[in-house]
């Protein structure tokens, strides 16, 4: 069986060291598994009960339902801003947990890893992503936890693909959660 599992962004600029570490968690999937990188957050609208209604959801909100309900798993990738998650990134977790009792996170297991400049790199952010996810219904994967400080620097000149001690973390985590993906889809 082949377990999916779908990777989220919480930055839109093009060069984010975020995106590349979710770029590395593609290519360091285990046999067995696939993590496919979510395109599009940008264009969702903020999540407006207004306009979820069945039949008429935004096509990019729909879009991202749509591939979170095929997915297995998920791993979302924050960055810290101003302490706390970016807004993108909390606006795909609310059109995920809607509709309410139904959403697409239903017990799933979710991991949030990521980077930031800072000396923590954005723990405060991956613990309100985690609280954020847990309260959407997804299984939240309290110690599968990846915070890389320093990010400006230590990937300035290395893809984090390249470096061998994040390639060998990231893969510990994407291997943890193929394992507890593998484990609720097989229940």
């Amino acid at each position: 069986m082949s377990v999916r599992i779908l990777a989220l962004v919480g930055s839109l600029r093009a060069g984010s060291h975020n995106r590349q570490l979710a770029e590395a968690a593609v290519k360091f999937a285990p046999e067995g598994a696939s993590v496919e990188l979510f395109e599009g957050l940008a264009e969702i609208p903020f999540y407006n009960e207004d306009i979820d209604v069945e039949g008429s959801v935004p096509a990019p909100a729909a879009k991202l339902r749509e591939a979170a309900q095929g997915a297995d798993g998920f791993l979302l990738f924050s960055p810290e801003y101003n302490g706390t998650i970016p807004a993108v990134l909390k606006n795909a977790i609310d059109w995920l947990s809607r509709p309410y009792g139904a959403g697409a996170f239903g017990g799933k297991p979710a991991a949030v890893v990521g980077t930031a400049f800072g000396q923590f790199g954005g723990v405060w952010a991956q613990d309100e992503t985690r609280k954020a996810l847990g309260i959407a219904g997804a299984t939240v994967l309290e110690d599968v936890k990846l915070s890389i400080p320093g990010s400006v620097v230590r990937f300035a000149e290395t893809h984090p693909a390249d470096d061998a001690e994040v390639a060998a973390q990231l893969t510990e985590v994407i291997a943890r959660v193929h394992s507890h993906a593998g484990e609720t889809a097989a229940a």
